[in-house]
């Protein structure tokens, strides 16, 4: 079944330890025809608990609760044991603030696939969910920003300095452009626009850029573009 359409609405489940964000998100959500709340969870390990249960499509975790919190949680849902029990396990749309860069710092290497401000108006709010669902990514223009920030103020020293050197080479002219558009938090569609390209084609450009990045999701190419020095926190695009 297609997920987003009349039959098949997107499926989400709500993690926020306040009751009243949760029905906030909720309303905005349903509020659209091709989405559905199909559960909530007030922190992390009631979130793994009903997304094993309920099999959502996305989880709109937020990164911090107390207790297990959304990182942690996060880690779950992504790990090889979740999988292979889970084959159609949700993918994470994670909700921050700007006070939270070591967080979502975090949540990136934890395997979230999307990112975005508790702010943002409700439109991008539905436009992150379906994106997900159609196992894309989001990545907020301000929260991309704010996180190459945190990554050049605090390395990690446990990880690779980044992509080997040979993966950087084998991207074209093009794929580098559309990666560098991504990293600064453009969807496909305006990287089409900015590009003259159709998006169509940026969809072609960017699976090719993950194949040969040896990445799975955006947020990951976005740090693999920041490691290798392709992309600065002081670059504007």
């Amino acid at each position: 079944m297609t997920r987003g359409t009349e039959s098949a609405p997107v499926r989400v489940l709500l993690v926020d330890d306040e009751a009243m964000v949760r029905s906030g998100l909720a309303m905005l959500l349903t509020a659209e025809p091709d989405l559905i709340v199909v559960g909530e969870a007030a922190d992390g390990t009631e979130a793994v608990e009903e997304t094993a249960r309920l099999q959502p499509d996305v989880v709109v975790m937020d990164v911090r609760m107390p207790g297990t919190d959304g990182v942690a949680a996060t880690r779950v849902l992504t790990s090889d044991s979740f999988l292979d029990r889970m084959p159609n396990v949700a993918t994470v749309l994670m909700l921050t603030t700007f006070d939270e860069d070591a967080a979502v710092h975090a949540a990136l290497r934890a395997g979230a696939s999307g990112f975005i401000l508790k702010s943002s108006a409700p439109k991008v709010l539905a436009d992150a969910v379906r994106s997900l669902a159609r196992g894309g990514g989001w990545l907020d223009p301000e929260v991309t920003r704010r996180l190459l920030t945190e990554f050049s103020r605090h390395p990690d020293p446990s990880d690779p300095s980044g992509p080997p050197p040979e993966q950087l080479q084998q991207l074209t002219r093009r794929e580098r452009e559309v990666l560098v558009a991504v990293a600064h938090g453009l969807t496909n569609t305006e990287i089409a626009r900015r590009l003259f390209l159709s998006e169509a084609t940026v969809k072609t450009h960017v699976h090719r850029i993950f194949l040969k990045l040896g990445v799975s999701e955006r947020a990951q190419a976005v740090t693999a573009a920041f490691k290798s020095g392709l992309v600065k926190p002081t670059d504007r695009f």
